[in-house]
């Protein structure tokens, strides 16, 4: 699996566990301490997979009370993807600077709106007709520090993430879609210069719940199809394991 891709890197491991679909290894990396964490699909297991790991950081286990001082943590999801936009071509690596939620799980928060961006979300909406039956998508900044580490290597990125693999990210097999002309929407949707890039599934809530607590986070993701030309590539392991090695780099200079 991916975690172990990863994990071949590090040196000195000290820490290796495996739960449901949830598997972490903790080791060294340029002298650096890294964790290495699966976290299942969707931002259900982000929510889970963000907390926890918040807790751990900045949680007193014995009074159970939140310690003092806070800890801030650097965390990158390393993913796979597939660009919606005709110049974003298979191999490229999308880091993204905005993260769009259409799941609903930042929502459930209090303070939700003292960390999106209102005025993209409202064009958003109006540009897709956004239906009244889904939750109020959301739009998160990623860290600053980790934009600047990817800035230079990476196609600057608005991600959408997306609450399903079928229907919200626009395929069809037996059930009719409740707005056929989404992706084509998502497409064309443009605010200054940001448009939307990508599809994936976990980046949104990974962002929110970051920009809550107060840690650094970010979601860079090798393109292994283009939606545009309905194109794919299955032999993508090449581009992952370029997207680690990259991403260790700029982690740990």
């Amino acid at each position: 699996g991916r975690v172990e891709m990863v994990a071949g890197y590090l040196e000195d491991r000290e820490f290796m566990h495996a739960s449901r679909e949830f598997v972490s290894v903790t080791g060294m990396y340029r002298g650096k301490r890294v964790t290495v964490l699966s976290t299942g699909i969707g931002t259900d297991n982000i929510d889970i997979v963000m907390n926890e790991l918040d807790a751990l950081a900045n949680i007193d286990f014995q009074t159970r009370e939140p310690k003092p001082d806070k800890r801030s943590l650097n965390i990158l999801r390393i993913g796979t993807s597939g660009a919606i936009q005709p110049d974003i071509p298979i191999g490229s690596f999308v880091f993204s600077h905005i993260s769009i939620g259409c799941d609903g799980l930042l929502n459930w928060y209090a303070g939700r709106d003292g960390i999106v961006v209102p005025d993209i979300e409202e064009a958003f909406k109006a540009h897709v007709g956004w239906d009244r039956h889904l939750p109020d998508p959301y739009f998160v900044h990623a860290g600053e520090d980790m934009c600047r580490r990817f800035e230079d290597c990476t196609v600057k990125g608005m991600t959408i993430s997306a609450s399903g693999f079928y229907g919200p990210q626009g395929r069809v097999l037996r059930m009719p879609l409740a707005m056929p002309d989404m992706v084509e929407k998502f497409e064309s949707f443009r605010f200054g210069d940001w448009r939307v890039t990508n599809f994936e599934m976990e980046g949104s809530a990974i962002a929110g719940i970051a920009a809550h607590l107060g840690h650094n986070a970010g979601i860079v993701c090798a393109i292994i199809a283009n939606r545009y030309f309905k194109s794919s590539d299955t032999d993508y392991k090449p581009h992952v394991r370029a997207l680690v090695e990259l991403s260790l780099e700029r982690l740990c200079r």
